[in-house]
């Protein structure tokens, strides 16, 4: 592996790991500040950690700490040691956030008296960073491990295995903190599956182009060298006028295929072209989620 390899792998690890620390800035935030105060189980470690804080005299900080160490054992086992190694991480920064609120600014109460309006950020900034842990294929520890355990080993996607592993928790706490906080939490956990699998959608999404022309060379050279991406080409008749064209094919992200459109109403304005969106591409120069 030569200097230039090396300084892109270590720039690579350098952005996975501060996009990582970013998720777990946003789940621990969601958790401590909206989460834990209202009661709201709406599944993971957090949610076991309110249920146990309810009977245990221990911090819920320290709870989620002691379980998310039990179930990394799990993740090493049917996940490898990258996830573990990510997960290990990302398990110890989201208690050091937790924990390192939790000194700060210490809650005994809700922020406000608007449990609603809570429910919504504690739903969303954990997804949203729930969301961005998966797609760098690390997690913040606890039920995400047995979520991605359950897609790796099934059809299921990250947000139907979320909700299978946490609505345990969601329905416990309607029955030890009252019928209001359990169905603020099922509320909470139907929203969060969703909010995951748009999440993750939207940071993968990639336009992929089919583009008919009679000006393929023209088109390849700008797909090849102004915006830098592969392109596919194979020939084809067109059977309303039985005339031979060419079919290209790419992949690009949105930026990119603004600039490709631009360009090929511009110099070819009677060619055919089909844009679809995909958030799993597989290939060199393309990120797809575990």
């Amino acid at each position: 592996m030569n200097i230039i390899t090396k300084e892109m792998n270590w720039k690579r690890v350098l952005i996975d790991y501060t996009l990582i620390t970013f998720g777990l800035f946003l789940v621990a935030t969601g958790v401590y500040f909206f989460k834990m105060p209202n009661n709201f189980s709406t599944g993971g470690v957090s949610g076991i950690a309110i249920l146990l804080a309810g009977v245990l005299p221990i911090s819920k900080a320290t709870l989620m700490a002691a379980v998310n160490m039990l179930l990394l054992v799990v993740g090493f086992m049917f996940l490898g040691t990258s996830f573990g190694v990510r997960t290990l991480y990302g398990s110890v920064v989201l208690s050091f956030f937790v924990t390192f609120f939790e000194k700060i600014i210490p809650l005994d109460k809700p922020l406000t008296n608007e449990p609603l309006m809570e429910l919504v950020f504690a739903v969303i900034l954990p997804a949203v960073g729930s969301a961005i842990l998966f797609n760098y294929s690390a997690s913040s520890g606890g039920t995400d491990i047995i979520a991605m355990i359950l897609k790796k080993y099934t059809a299921l996607d990250i947000g139907k295995a979320l909700f299978c592993t946490d609505a345990l928790i969601a329905i416990t706490s309607g029955i030890m903190f009252g019928v209001t906080t359990g169905l603020f939490s099922v509320l909470g956990l139907l929203s969060k599956a969703v909010v995951v699998d748009n999440v993750m959608e939207g940071i993968n999404i990639s336009k992929c182009f089919t583009i008919i022309t009679d000006k393929p060379d023209e088109i390849s050279e700008f797909i090849l060298y102004q915006i830098k991406r592969g392109v596919t080409k194979h020939g084809c008749i067109g059977i309303y006028d039985n005339k031979e064209k060419s079919v290209l094919m790419s992949v690009v992200n949105r930026a990119q295929g603004k600039l490709l459109r631009d360009f090929i109403k511009e110099n070819d304005p009677h060619a055919f072209v089909i844009i679809t969106n995909s958030s799993n591409i597989l290939g060199k120069g393309f990120r797809t989620p575990m």
